[in-house]
């Protein structure tokens, strides 16, 4: 039998028989050493675990199946387990360990998820995407704006597994934020949950204001003197990364608003007012997105009017340019067709009076068209 198996069996916590049950079954495979890394089957993936009893740190754990253990036997507490990337191989001891969920480890593993909350029994799986602005001293056509990562968090009676992937989005300040405050920790797992979405909503309202910044230099250069010479690339690159903006943030309004308005089991009810907090920050990025999405359009159209206005400006005064050079180009070419007879050929003044008639013409048409804005 699968220790998973025997663990869903002693899920009580008062069971301290059926908890050693289970440590015995663990012995039979290699122990989960959080002490060294290099020793570890979860290798350089663990990021932290630590019990927590009534919001206080109760110490870190050298072996997670006797920190889980020695929690579950003491009746109350949780225990936090962090990880970054972790591979199948060395998730998969710890998904046995908590009984989670088979499709729930393949997305925490594999990443490349879509922001949701879901419940597998007595687990909640939820999966947030990270986002942090790339600083650069210049926006260009290919600059990189947005980066993006995620976080899944399992949430059970006693436990919470953070899984992160990307190279931000550290929690190890919001560790260090939460420890400090023990009345919000000890009010369990929902606490850790609530911190991690708050943690990650606060940082989409930092991207859009620092997305904002770039908006307004394109719209600024935009609608500068040479506006029409802008390079529409940076146009494009915006929307391209404000769509991945998008993506990480819209998809997240509904799970929060059912962790905020439904019961949930694993959440508790207090916590659920903190949620519906986080909502509202949402809210407010997911509306400034789509202003931002509005805004570019309209400015990519103000660009393509501004090209156009130039082109037009340009064709304009390449007809002004020819008018003018057909005149001495019409008297030049009836006197080069080699006749014998025409009038005024071997006049003397003719030479001179033809050179006088185009330039009367052509003055008279450049100031013409001067007066009309052509040139």
């Amino acid at each position: 039998m699968t220790m998973a198996g025997n663990l869903r069996k002693v899920t009580g916590l008062g069971r301290v028989g059926g908890l050693r049950g289970v440590a015995r079954l663990a012995r039979q495979r290699p122990r989960v050493d959080l002490s060294h890394h290099a020793r570890s089957p979860l290798g350089s993936s663990v990021v932290n675990c630590v019990t927590y009893r009534d919001g206080v740190r109760a110490g870190h754990g050298v072996d997670l199946v006797d920190t889980v253990e020695r929690m579950r036997r003491s009746g109350h507490g949780f225990v936090w387990l962090g990880l970054h990337e972790p591979t199948n191989d060395e998730f998969g001891g710890v998904a046995q360990l908590f009984d989670l969920h088979p499709l729930a480890v393949e997305d925490a593993v594999e990443a490349h998820q879509r922001p949701k909350v879901e419940r597998y029994g007595e687990t909640l799986f939820a999966v947030f995407k990270t986002v942090c602005y790339v600083e650069h001293e210049e926006l260009t056509a290919t600059s990189e704006v947005v980066d993006t990562g995620e976080i899944m968090v399992f949430v059970g009676r006693d436990f919470v597994i953070t899984v992160r992937h990307g190279r931000h989005g550290s929690l190890g300040p919001l560790r260090e934020e939460l420890e400090s405050d023990a009345a919000q920790l000890a009010k369990g797992p929902s606490a850790v949950l609530h911190a991690v979405a708050d943690h990650v909503v606060d940082d989409y309202l930092h991207v859009v204001d620092a997305v904002q910044a770039d908006i307004d230099q394109v719209e600024t250069d935009v609608f500068a003197e040479n506006g029409a010479r802008a390079d529409p690339g940076r146009i494009y690159q915006l929307k391209r990364e404000l769509l991945q903006l998008k993506r990480a943030v819209v998809p997240l309004g509904r799970p929060l608003l059912d962790l905020a308005d439904r019961p949930v089991r694993v959440v508790d009810q207090e916590i659920q007012a903190y949620f519906r907090d986080v909502s509202d920050h949402l809210l407010r990025a997911t509306e400034q997105i789509a202003a931002f999405d509005e805004l570019l359009n309209s400015i990519l159209q103000a660009h393509l009017a501004q090209v156009t206005v130039a082109q037009n400006e340009d064709m304009r005064k390449i007809t002004a340019w020819a008018a003018v050079i057909a005149v001495p180009t019409m008297i030049c070419g009836v006197y080069g067709m080699n006749f014998d007879t025409m009038p005024e050929l071997h006049w003397r003044f003719g030479y001179p009076l033809v050179i006088v008639v185009i330039s009367v013409g052509c003055r008279i048409l450049h100031r013409g068209f001067r007066r009309n804005g052509w040139l």
